[in-house]
């Protein structure tokens, strides 16, 4: 029988194909099931078009059998077959679709699912085998040829005997190497794996002889295996189920079977569009934060699949990073897709479902906000960080969409709030949104700075995360007011009117502070009044843009520049410390430096910042005890 060599451009692309173009050996399996689905499917079109023929689904499947000692996998299915010819166009010229071209001759429309329509999937097959062995009989006809190849020297074809109408596709799988373990494709647990993992959702049955056990008659605990025949996959995906039928259970099911988190999931959103690209999607918000959320193992990503097919494991591209906790799939027949399917093309259609999916999940979480207010505090102590730092993240680019999601602690409702909350209860007279910043809440209660602010009566945010400056100071304002840090120079709070005090007293003053400043160099920006402090005698506050908190985060990071926030020195004048200062001042230089380097540190100490030498702090000390 003489060898015909393949049409295709070159046996260096079939080379290519076999060795270089999909990532996963195992894919092989996902393509040669898909084309027998496509295959039942013409039938099925054949016969829906055809009034004297009945498709009867209950005689349609697919049948995967594996003989270990021969190393022989089967891959049969009871589709519409092909001809002599079909078999030398399809298989013999590398890229040719039959599928694609049965598609175009019947004039079928993107309604019906034909999923083979690429053209190489059936190559995909010599990356696991030697030989690879095609038995086919085309409906109407009763003949029936064989088509072979071990690859890139040709194929033969010849007439041969197939009792039925479809396709055997029969593999001679090669031999171990030091790399490669090709006996698993001959295993049952590998071979179920396989299908369950890409083509679970095919619609029609994939058939296996899978080993079970039983107790053996006649005994009471003797066990003994036997072979049964099973259908491996689900067949009807949850996502292409009416949403009535569903009830929570199912979706957590399906969560779970996914593997796509331990816990359950807080909420689940369930998508059916038919518009401008249709495709049906089911996406979780889970309820904890994977343990590898916050490290460069985490990956992000939704399920991707093609008529229930899957695609990718992780589809980066259908999910921004701020929303990087969402798990879920997406299934489409609209996607352009590349010759292997496994990537993308990165074409409008995955942008319209990326945008979509993107303002689904906003809405979701808006919904949850407003009127499950106890599920969203719990889905926020968990992925809050996350969309702050969506907010600060590409300059900004994101505030105005993120913004409405983000919640803080606030010093009157001793819980979170969101910012919309926070503007329903301001008084007129306030003119900004007021925060702090540290550690945890209750050091924040410490703070000298929320002073003023407190005894006006107004609300105060608590920022105890180190993102959550950054991301308010990219946001700037919400629903046009500013955000004013307690520790900030100029709070726009008017003073309450005070005892006047005469010109010489107030130069007096001035003088001593310029004495401090001096006294403290360039630790410091400037020594001034406080119009802040009610009970504490000193504080530090901020000059420009860059807190003491930014200071204390950018300098705890690996690339440490020492950057220095701009401090001012503030001092309560009405506090009994303020006398022993002027006191000093007027009396006794060498005490007046001493007491203001004690202030000084002081400041440091409250605002968590370390004291640059604590040995002479230690010593003045002990110089005022003495």
């Amino acid at each position: 029988m003489a060898m015909k060599e393949f049409k295709a451009e070159s046996k260096r692309l079939l080379d290519m194909m076999i060795n270089s173009i999909y990532t996963h050996k195992e894919i092989f399996l996902r393509e040669l099931i898909s084309n027998a689905s496509d295959a039942i499917d013409k039938m099925y079109y054949k016969e829906l078009t055809d009034d004297s023929l009945t498709f009867n689904k209950e005689n349609h499947y697919i049948k995967v059998i594996a003989d270990k000692e021969k190393r022989i996998l089967k891959v049969s299915d009871t589709g519409i077959g092909m001809t002599k010819e079909e078999l030398e166009n399809n298989l013999g010229t590398i890229a040719k679709s039959g599928s694609l071209a049965f598609k175009k001759e019947n004039e079928i429309k993107d309604g019906y699912d034909i999923i083979g329509q690429f053209g190489v999937g059936f190559y995909s097959a010599f990356m696991v085998s030697d030989v690879v062995t095609v038995i086919s009989r085309a409906f109407g006809s009763d003949k029936a040829y064989k088509w072979q190849s071990r690859g890139t020297e040709g194929y033969t074809i010849e007439e041969c005997e197939k009792d039925s109408v479809g396709t055997d596709i029969i593999l001679k799988i090669k031999e171990n190497t030091e790399d490669e373990k090709y006996d698993e494709y001959l295993e049952e647990y590998k071979l179920k794996s396989i299908i369950k993992k890409y083509s679970d959702f095919i619609k029609y049955p994939i058939k296996m002889n899978v080993t079970e056990s039983r107790i053996k008659e006649g005994t009471e605990n003797e066990y003994e295996d036997y072979i049964v025949e099973r259908t491996i996959n689900s067949m009807v995906p949850i996502w292409r189920k009416n949403k009535t039928e569903l009830t929570d259970e199912d979706y957590e099911n399906f969560y779970s079977e996914k593997h796509y988190g331990f816990d359950k999931p807080l909420k689940h959103i369930h998508i059916s569009a038919d518009g401008a690209i249709r495709y049906n999607a089911i996406l979780f918000i889970p309820e904890n934060i994977p343990f590898d959320y916050y490290t460069k193992e985490y990956e992000k990503g939704l399920e991707l699949y093609s008529n229930g097919v899957l695609i990718m494991n992780k589809c980066q591209e259908l999910l921004p990073d701020y929303f990087s906790f969402v798990k879920g799939m997406v299934d489409s027949e609209d996607l352009s897709l590349n010759i292997s399917r496994e990537m993308l093309q990165h074409d409008r259609q995955l942008k319209l479902i990326a945008k979509n999916i993107k303002n689904k999940i906003k809405k979701e979480l808006v919904n949850m906000l407003k009127n499950e207010r106890d599920k969203y505090e719990k889905f926020y102590k968990a992925f809050g960080r996350q969309l702050k730092y969506g907010v600060y993240d590409k300059f900004g680019m994101n505030k105005d969409f993120l913004q409405d999601l983000l919640m803080f602690y606030s010093s009157k409702e001793k819980k979170m709030v969101s910012l919309d909350d926070y503007i329903s209860r301001m008084p007129e007279d306030q003119k900004y949104i007021y925060y702090a910043v540290g550690e945890t809440y209750e050091r924040i209660e410490k703070m000298p700075q929320i002073e003023l602010v407190s005894e006006k009566g107004y609300e105060i945010l608590y920022f105890t995360d180190d993102i959550d400056e950054f991301a308010i100071k990219v946001l700037m304002n919400y629903k046009e007011k500013e955000f004013k840090s307690v520790s900030s120079g100029d709070l726009g709070i008017e003073p309450e009117e005070s005892e006047d005090k005469s010109d010489n007293e107030d130069n007096e003053n001035i003088k001593l502070f310029e004495k401090m400043k001096n006294i403290l160099g360039n630790k410091v920006k400037d020594v001034r009044v406080s119009k802040r402090l009610k009970n504490h005698p000193v504080c530090l506050a901020n000059d420009g843009e860059l807190s003491i908190e930014m200071e204390k985060i950018l300098n705890s990071m690996p690339n440490n520049q020492n950057i220095e926030a701009d401090k001012i020195l503030e001092i309560n004048v009405n506090h009994e410390v303020f006398k022993a200062l002027k006191n000093a001042y007027e009396k006794d230089e060498e005490k007046l430096n001493l007491y203001t380097n004690l202030l000084y540190n002081q400041a440091l100490l409250i605002e968590g910042l370390p004291i640059n030498d604590p040995v002479e702090f230690s010593n003045n000390i002990c110089k005022i005890m003495g």
